[in-house]
């Protein structure tokens, strides 16, 4: 077996890559554009693996993918790549567009062209955007996505779906829940939170924090997209959820105990705008089709996470330094 691997640098594709490389013996060819969430210490375990392959590139550039394509002819491609930040894609919307849409179109036409037998589409709960308890989403709900990343990601998933039904290519989408775990880049809630209380730096919580997310640990993720690319049905779209829902600020009380720091860290900032309020899936299909379900509870992973930032300060340094402590300042200047 043989995959290619998109944004296999970044957070969630980087964890998909060590668990393939440690649990499989398949070859992984892994395409990323290090834009400045890739990062290839992520992957410095299995980069000496005969199995492992990087090629440096941009999935939105046609005649390298597909060259790339035609060349390691692979049996499944798994697309993690993708502008995933809701807060950049307000700052700058035309990243998500050209990554998300345009560069998820080029890997499906070179995936065509060259009759791959498995495509397995990365998104997110955010698509179904904000709904009200005690709802949640399964994979029929409509979609309303309220930012132009969640925008983008609808827009790649009903694209990757229609080729399914015009082309009859083999298809699935996975849909999951927010991620955390160890390498995840300093901007998203847990790590920004982690990272700032372990310097003793305010914690900047997004209007009254009351915000709900379903959290999922990074390496149960990986093995439902594994489940999916094993068990899916072509054509169908599958659910991945933590079953833990809680209140961004709930999250924020478990972290600053687990960690001993003091809540008084805590620094409520204006809202960003458009911010969904709650989100929820039902993960009761992959569930049912493949037999996955969660390993890692919230609190077991939340604690592993603070301790691996702990002992790992020296690569949150860097990948802090630079762009994202621009980006950091220019977000979050303007919102005390």
């Amino acid at each position: 077996m043989k995959i290619l691997v998109t944004g296999g640098a970044g957070f969630i594709g980087s964890a998909f890559v060590r668990l393939v490389m440690a649990e499989t013996g398949w070859e992984v060819v892994n395409l990323d554009k290090l834009t400045y969430a890739g990062n290839l210490e992520n992957l410095a375990e299995v980069e000496s693996s005969g199995r492992y392959r990087f090629v440096q590139g941009d999935i939105a550039d046609q005649a390298a993918v597909g060259a790339l394509v035609a060349e390691t002819k692979p049996d499944a491609i798994v697309h993690f790549a993708a502008e995933s930040h809701v807060d950049r894609s307000i700052i700058s919307p035309e990243p998500v567009i050209q990554t998300n849409l345009l560069g998820t179109f080029r890997l499906l036409e070179a995936a065509r062209l060259n009759n791959v037998p498995r495509f397995v589409h990365v998104s997110t709960d955010e698509v179904y955007g904000s709904l009200p308890a005690p709802e949640e989403a399964t994979e029929k709900f409509p979609l309303q996505p309220s930012s132009p990343y969640s925008a983008s990601k609808a827009g790649s998933d009903m694209l990757a779906l229609s080729y399914f039904v015009t082309f009859r290519m083999p298809v699935v989408v996975t849909r999951a829940s927010n991620n955390y775990g160890p390498y995840q880049f300093p901007e998203k809630l847990i790590p920004l939170m982690i990272a700032n209380a372990l310097e003793d730096r305010p914690l900047p919580v997004y209007g009254d924090g009351m915000q709900i997310r379903d959290w999922l640990y990074v390496d149960d993720h990986c093995r439902g997209i594994l489940a999916v690319l094993d068990k899916g049905r072509a054509g169908e779209i599958y659910n991945i959820g933590g079953n833990r829902s809680l209140p961004n600020l709930d999250v924020i009380h478990k972290l600053l105990a687990l960690a001993g720091k003091p809540e008084s860290l805590i620094q409520y900032v204006k809202d960003r705008p458009g911010h969904d309020r709650r989100y929820a899936l039902s993960s009761e299909k992959i569930l049912r089709e493949t037999g996955w379900r969660p390993k890692v509870d919230f609190e077991t992973g939340l604690a592993r996470t603070i301790e691996w930032y702990r002992a790992n300060a020296p690569w949150v340094a860097r990948v802090r330094s630079g762009e994202y402590r621009n980006y950091y300042e220019r977000n979050y200047a303007n919102r005390v």
